[in-house]
């Protein structure tokens, strides 16, 4: 388990602890979210994108890690209760100033988004996987992360797949279900 390093960790742990234990709905594992803010905090992330918010889970996570870095996170969640209890566990663990939920359908609401991006985390509708790619991958910055959730066979879109092991500017790794693709500088 994660040992918090000061009582702002501590804090934020255990609205983690909470949302996993009341709050499971579509959420995904610790040890993802783990990861999730170990990537984006050694790389200094400073944009982040989620589509998929749920009730928050993987987005404290990266909001952990954001807070160390000075970045901010932009996630989108179709579901309005999903999205008010998402921005409920945000202002428990005290991360109400760096993410900000995007409501609605993703597909229409990311035409408007316009910021570079560091890191983009996909764990939303599975046939969308490859419109968040096209619409996002121009503004990912070279050295940048598109991490996928739910890659796994019968989940996973074979277009996405298709588009993330073909494209010779990007470099894919897929492990335990979770696709990490480099975009090559």
């Amino acid at each position: 388990a994660p040992i918090p390093k000061d009582q702002n960790e501590k804090t934020i742990l255990a609205v983690l602890d909470y949302i996993a234990t009341y709050q499971r709905y579509l959420n995904v594992p610790q040890n993802d979210g783990r990861l999730l803010r170990l990537l984006a905090e050694s790389m200094n992330a400073k944009q982040v994108v989620e589509l998929g918010t749920s009730t928050g889970y993987s987005a404290v996570w990266l909001g952990m890690a954001l807070q160390k870095t000075g970045g901010k996170l932009t996630t989108y969640e179709i579901d309005a209760e999903r999205a008010a209890t998402a921005r409920a566990n945000f202002k428990k663990a005290g991360l109400a100033d760096i993410i900000t939920v995007v409501e609605g359908d993703a597909h229409e609401k990311l035409t408007q988004f316009k910021d570079p991006v560091d890191i983009v985390f996909l764990d939303a509708d599975k046939e969308g996987y490859l419109d968040y790619l096209n619409k996002l991958l121009p503004l990912l910055r070279p050295g940048g992360l598109v991490i996928a959730h739910n890659i796994t066979t019968g989940s996973a879109d074979p277009r996405y797949i298709e588009a993330i092991t073909t494209n010779p500017g990007l470099e894919t790794i897929v492990r335990s279900g979770v696709s990490l693709t480099l975009k090559k500088r």
